[in-house]
């Protein structure tokens, strides 16, 4: 049963369902954070702290290709309801974690799952509607996103100043059991594939490459580059992932097909998902920097930092979904929606400690709009260029290029950061003309430039002063946030530069007509033979 052969009620409940599972997914992501801090307190774990949220993020991206793929060949329904039953139990192991071992492991675990989860949303999006009306609901799916990016951090907060930080796990089990019977009741069945259809060994390899790939990104914060742990990961990925190219060129059912990459529509969507996602995951990881560090505001809620970009993200998705459906040459709406992301960022990297925060407001609505108006833009570009039966590859590929070029910028803005950072804050306070027993009295500041973000131990550093030395203490605080504000200014030069290079290859998009459906893979998209074509 296709989205065209249900009753009206039966459609909603359905969207409903799906909509559920994405909320379980994302919500996730973003209320974890913040119960971050009390979790290692408790586990003794300080040194493990990154590796809760790279061991899901490593899982989640490593398992997105190999689901959409199980997708197209057992049909979406049973894929859905593994990865919420799967994502429930894990949610509950990372509950009942005694050490930090435990809950990186769990973790692990979950982020397979609800890597299951994020490749079969969208695609299940296609499955329920006809080209013409599916931009409309991603869009509203695009409010997901928004709402839980909002009110994640801050039902982690108050879970975890509650009842403890246990329940942000525990959270998951009533709203997925929820969402699990929803599907189980709603959603249709497709006739399904053969277990000799999966592609083993293609799974096999393609873990062996990312695994290695997202880990060597990920430990970039404290690992050189050129370090041996560095290097020889990235080069064990090479290997395995050369390996995998040449199993999927003469695999029967491919996890990647690499042909698809033949086609511009499908070509220029996943480049550009990837580098709007390199800019994107820099502002989330650096806006709290900004507004903490640079202007120096108390954040203890980091997730009313974000709102204003998920405000114009949201929006700008919703308005997307209607004009795509009424403007032919809808490609250049992804073009004025990369030219705004890359505006914005290049905005926030103007800011200085005297710079207003209604303007990095401003910026931050201005970037989420331009990111807003081309995610769910190509999504339904290549779901409608390409057959029916490889809707689930095509966009499990778009996610993954996402999730790929969020992980390379963060590991290369952060690297700058790093590299940076102490120089330009050495010479800043090397340049006050401050007197050698206040150099003396002052050694953290130049040292740990961290503890003067935060309010706490700025005023504990304060009060620890000799008497006098005050105001100097001011002037190198000032200076520091100046170093800062201009190390962030280069990083986020090169994010904007980065994005504004997809608004060149945005303009390659070939719009395919959004037509309606005639039925289930019939009259909606290009034939199946001519979709590697010119």
């Amino acid at each position: 049963m296709h989205g065209d052969e249900m009753t009206r009620g039966r459609l909603i409940l359905s969207t409903v369902a799906v909509m559920t599972g994405l909320l379980l997914a994302a919500l996730d992501q973003t209320i974890v954070g913040t119960a971050l801090p009390r979790i290692v307190a408790e586990l003794r774990g300080l040194e493990s702290y990154a590796w809760v949220v790279t061991a899901y993020m490593v899982a989640s991206t490593t398992m997105v290709p190999v689901a959409g793929k199980l997708g197209d060949l057992f049909g979406r329904k049973p894929l859905m309801v593994t990865g919420m039953t799967g994502f429930v139990l894990a949610s509950a192991l990372c509950g009942q974690s005694q050490d930090m071992t435990q809950l990186i492991a769990f973790r692990a675990v979950q982020g397979l799952f609800g890597g299951v989860l994020f490749a079969t949303v969208f695609a299940s999006i296609a499955d329920l509607y006809p080209p013409r009306e599916r931009p409309k609901v991603q869009g509203l799916f695009g409010g997901i996103w928004g709402i839980a990016s909002v009110i994640g951090p801050t039902a982690g907060g108050f879970l975890t100043d509650t009842v403890g930080w246990r329940w942000v796990f525990y959270v998951n089990l009533p709203l997925g059991i929820a969402a699990i019977a929803f599907v189980v009741l709603t959603m249709p069945w497709k006739r399904g594939g053969s277990r000799h259809d999966i592609d083993y060994a293609g799974a096999a390899l393609l873990a062996t490459g990312l695994v290695p790939l997202l880990l060597a990104l990920s430990i970039t914060r404290d690992h050189a580059w050129t370090s041996p742990e560095v290097v020889g990961l990235l080069a064990l990925a090479a290997v395995a992932l050369a390996a995998f190219y040449a199993v999927e060129r003469r695999a029967r059912e491919p996890i990647v097909p690499f042909e698809l990459f033949r086609h511009p529509t499908f070509t220029v969507s996943t480049l550009t998902g990837f580098l709007l996602a390199f800019g994107m995951f820099g502002a989330i990881v650096y806006v709290p920097l900004l507004y903490q560090g640079v202007l120096g505001i108390p954040a203890t809620n980091s997730g009313l930092l974000i709102t204003p970009m998920m405000f114009g993200l949201v929006s700008a998705s919703i308005v997307t979904g209607q004009l795509m459906v009424r403007i032919r040459r809808y490609r250049y709406i992804g073009t004025a929606g990369i030219a705004l992301a890359a505006a914005g960022l290049f905005s926030l990297g103007r800011v200085t400690p005297a710079t207003p925060e209604i303007d990095v407001v401003r910026d931050l609505v201005i970037l989420g709009i331009g990111l807003g108006a081309t995610m769910p833009l190509y999504i339904n570009a290549v779901q409608s260029a390409l057959p029916a039966a490889m809707t689930g590859v095509v966009t499990s590929q778009v996610q993954f290029w996402r999730n790929i070029g969020g992980t390379v910028g963060v590991a290369i803005m952060g690297s700058i950061l790093a590299a940076r950072l102490p120089g330009r804050v050495e010479s800043a306070v090397a340049a006050l003309p401050l007197p050698p027993q206040a150099l003396a009295a002052l050694p953290r500041a130049g040292a740990d430039p961290q503890t003067l973000f935060d309010p706490a131990r700025i005023e504990a550093t304060r009060a620890a002063l000799p008497p006098g030395l005050g105001a100097t203490f001011d002037q190198v605080l000032l200076a520091i946030r100046g170093a800062l504000a201009g190390t962030l200014s280069e990083v986020y030069l090169y994010a904007s530069l980065i994005v504004a290079a997809g608004i060149v290859l945005s303009l390659f998009l070939r719009e395919v007509p959004l037509r309606g459906r005639a039925r289930a893979g019939e009259g909606d998209r290009e034939p199946a033979a001519a979709a590697f074509g010119d």
